[in-house]
């Protein structure tokens, strides 16, 4: 399974949070899968923290560096394929992380339930 973390799935994995479910927990660990980690859920990261809504650690980029996955770049038609989106909601953040799901073939683990309303593979945090 290739999957794509949503943002808070992503840091309750990097601080073995106990809201993030064993399953979850158990498929990211996995060999047999490859995770994606998307510069957008980077992105809204660093906005959080720099409007003061998120306290990140300062060696948070060393911290990502050594987790395992993929890097995923935001493409041209990541962002073309957005306005194919219905709009469930508005965040743009998470609809950018549907888009490219849908376009790279990407299961989703977020624990968002507006993610379900989107035709977008889930397994859910």
């Amino acid at each position: 399974m290739n999957l794509l973390l949503d943002t808070h799935v992503l840091l309750w994995w990097l601080e073995d949070h106990p809201a993030l479910s064993a399953a979850v927990k158990k498929r990211i660990a996995s060999r047999d899968n490859l995770v994606f980690l998307s510069a957008a859920v980077i992105w809204e990261i660093r906005i959080k923290e720099a409007i003061g809504k998120l306290d990140i650690p300062s060696d948070f980029q060393i911290i990502l560096d050594r987790q395992p996955f993929e890097k995923l770049a935001i493409k041209v038609e990541h962002a073309q394929a957005v306005k194919d989106l219905p709009l469930h909601h508005r965040d743009p953040f998470d609809r950018l992380l549907i888009a490219q799901a849908v376009t790279e073939g990407l299961t989703i683990a977020t624990h968002d339930p507006v993610f379900e309303k989107y035709s977008v593979p889930l397994i859910r945090g």
